[in-house]
């Protein structure tokens, strides 16, 4: 009654989830407080000239480390996987992967990696989709002759 913003109160290793459509979220995890200031650790995604055969087109990807209003007022914590699997120790495990990722650069198939798969790897130390693999080995011959031609 009477709060203006009623946003849950982050931990560390939370993975915040920022709305952007019906159909689309971004994904971050929570990091912790410098100077007072809360921040978060997202991935960022450009277009990349890479094709990966068994994905096809590639993004160029890497992980930043931004105060958590700067990716807006409205998010709200996703943690996904609390009931199925436990979360890493975020201070020796989480945070030392998301410094060892920040700055350099990854290559992410368009179609499977996202900042979802980013911050459930971060958090829990697995893909959120790991049967997509198994799914792309059926879908890839249809694209396989027209990619080795560059033709796609």
């Amino acid at each position: 009654m009477g709060l203006k913003n009623s946003r849950p109160k982050l931990f560390p290793g939370d993975i915040v989830e920022y709305p952007r459509n019906k159909f689309f979220s971004h994904f971050a995890i929570y990091y912790g407080e410098r100077d007072g200031v809360p921040y978060v650790a997202h991935l960022t995604c450009r277009d990349s000239d890479i094709k990966l055969l068994l994905y096809g087109r590639a993004l160029r990807s890497e992980v930043k480390l931004d105060p958590l209003e700067l990716l807006g007022k409205k998010y709200k914590v996703n943690n996904m996987f609390d009931e199925v699997h436990p979360a890493r120790d975020f201070h020796n495990v989480v945070k030392q992967s998301i410094d060892d990722m920040m700055g350099r650069e990854v290559t992410f198939d368009i179609l499977f990696h996202n900042s979802e798969h980013q911050a459930t790897l971060f958090r829990y130390g697995i893909k959120k989709s790991e049967q997509i693999d198994k799914i792309y080995k059926h879908i890839m011959p249809a694209w396989k002759k027209l990619f080795e031609e560059k033709k796609l």
